[in-house]
């Protein structure tokens, strides 16, 4: 069972208060992750915005991020099942520090410019970043109201952002005065540290999804699994899941374009001050484009699958024309053929407009197609188990994807091929969405997962009964083709709700002949809850011919 699974207690009723002023409603807890990933991820992607994570030398900081993201495509992977065990709060604390520690490697680097040391915190921060992000996305997927993940997505990446803004500040500020500096001063990565040490603390404050409880009164589904094996064989089944797999191309493009968004755009173009500025309007991008494609996931049109198609669409056709635009943008310059001047705000006029018009765009489109990617990942289940898999297989791969673009670049990839490659992802995996959301997407507030419930809960085998009380052992409810029949009709969902449900269903049937009763409604809703609340099957199972041999009547 996980560390922080509780019982419901009181806390079931609806609340009175506003949701945003309440600390257990999800509103709270998203924009709380949220601040958690402004002060950590939020403010690593300021410092690698500024390319080479303010060095002149971008190979330390390449090689670093080469092993950052291979550690975190093995640990995105497992932080699904690493969430699962030990709930929300120790894994996001841990995968929090390591932030901390490399910022602390790159103030180091900056005295004694030795690599080991930068690359071992890069590979560390691997595997407390895909412990953070599986944390993340299961809260920020599973916690919100069925019909505002979108609103809930957009308020957590504008949060999380506003990170990237005022991270992009620190450079800024600390730098303002040092217009030739080729590297940043230690204020600028002790200012870094600082900030993610607090995220650090306030995820200590995190609620379990036991703890949440929605305006209506309902709960996020609460971590159940506590077996090691069970959760290895889940990660390893995400493999083989269609849906994971049509949602690999949009995963491995994802992050792939920050390498050469920062470091062949924002790193060379402008000088180490101005790209610190830059950082400013980028993220602050993000906040804008997560609003706005928030807005038509959640509110443009009344079938969630349209909404869905219609996202796609838009974020497909703003990405054709931003790429368009780097692209004319790429063929004014090249490794061979660097500007002979860099770019200041202040000093290159109506010459810097263009470039700073471009790199925007880039940050609007970056939020809007991780934003898409949440919600359809959202929209294919509803319980936070089965999403912190979904979440961290998605980061998984999409640090896979961002691992090989470091070294890409690390390979002095030409600048114009670098820029077809990421066009070119992107552009595969909108049609790939388009199928998932048409295949999975249901226009209701249920998932596909969800069906398996509805196919117990509505199957004539299962008698309409409100009580314990009734002499249910007089005429069985239940025999054997019905059980078959149910069985069949939730194997055939082939999801893995589906398979949870077919084996709790089996439980209970053999529960039920140990008791000798047939199987009503109400019956099977408790044996339902008692799996789901950890009791051992074995010893349920032994309670109940305990309580059937002291019922029996005495011989005498």
């Amino acid at each position: 069972m996980g560390m922080e699974t509780e019982p419901n207690g009181d806390e079931s009723q609806p609340q009175s208060r506003p949701s945003i002023l309440r600390y257990n409603s999800p509103l709270f807890q998203v924009i709380l992750i949220g601040v958690v990933c402004f002060c950590c991820p939020g403010m690593f992607n300021a410092l690698n915005g500024m390319g080479g994570a303010g060095q002149v030398d971008h190979t330390a900081s390449n090689n670093a991020n080469t092993a950052l993201y291979t550690t975190f495509a093995v640990f995105g992977v497992l932080g699904g099942g690493i969430y699962n065990l030990l709930g929300p709060r120790f894994t996001l604390f841990s995968g929090c520090l390591t932030y901390v520690l490399y910022a602390g490697s790159l103030l180091y680097y900056n005295h004694y410019h030795k690599q080991p040391f930068v690359v071992t915190a890069g590979a560390i921060l691997g595997i407390g970043a895909g412990l953070l992000w599986a944390g993340q996305g299961a809260i920020m997927t599973a916690y919100p109201p069925v019909r505002r993940k979108g609103t809930y997505i957009s308020i957590f990446w504008s949060v999380f952002n506003l990170g990237g803004v005022i991270g992009g500040l620190i450079p800024f500020f600390t730098n303002y005065r040092r217009v030739d500096a080729k590297s940043v001063s230690d204020g600028t990565y002790i200012g870094f540290m600082c900030f993610m040490f607090v995220g650090s603390v306030l995820a200590l404050t995190v609620l379990p999804p036991g703890k949440v409880v929605r305006d209506d009164g309902s709960r996020p589904s609460n971590v159940k699994y506590s077996s090691v094996r069970v959760e290895g064989l889940e990660i390893l089944k995400l493999f083989l899941n269609w849906k994971m797999l049509l949602l690999l191309p949009a995963a491995w493009s994802s992050n792939f374009f920050y390498t050469y968004q920062f470091n062949n755009v924002n790193g060379l173009l402008f000088n180490l001050r101005t790209s610190g500025l830059n950082n400013v309007f980028y993220w602050g991008a993000q906040m804008i484009g997560s609003i706005g494609i928030g807005w038509v996931l959640d509110f443009s049109f009344k079938d969630r699958r349209t909404r869905g198609f219609v996202g796609i669409g838009v974020v497909a056709v703003l990405g054709t024309a931003i790429w368009g635009g780097g692209l004319a943008e790429q063929l004014k310059y090249s490794l061979d053929r660097k500007p002979a001047v860099l770019l200041d705000f202040k000093a290159s006029g109506s010459a810097y407009a263009g470039p700073l018009v471009l790199y925007f765009s880039y940050g609007l489109l970056d939020a809007m197609f991780q934003s898409l990617c949440y919600w359809v990942i959202g929209a294919l289940a509803n319980d936070s188990e089965t999403l912190s898999r979904y979440s961290g297989f998605y980061k998984g791969v999409q640090s896979a994807g961002a691992a090989v673009a470091w070294q890409v670049d690390a390979h002095k990839t030409p600048l114009v091929t670098q820029l077809i490659i990421n066009w070119s992802l992107t552009t595969i995996g909108y049609p790939l969405l388009a199928l998932l959301v048409a295949l999975a997407v249901t226009n209701g507030e249920k998932s596909e997962d969800d069906d398996a419930e509805n196919k117990i809960s509505q199957h004539p085998a299962v008698v309409d009964s409100h009580t314990l009380g009734e002499n249910t052992s007089a005429r069985p409810m239940v025999n054997k083709e019905s059980q078959k029949s149910m069985v069949k009709e939730i194997g055939a969902l082939e999801s893995e709700a589906g398979r949870k449900a077919q084996e709790t269903l089996e439980l209970a049937f053999q529960i039920s002949n140990l008791m000798n009763t047939g199987l009503d409604r109400h019956t099977l809703s408790i044996l339902i809850s008692l799996c789901e609340r950890g009791v051992n099957p074995e010893a349920l199972a032994a309670l109940v011919r305990e309580l059937r041999r002291e019922s029996s009547p005495q011989q005498p």
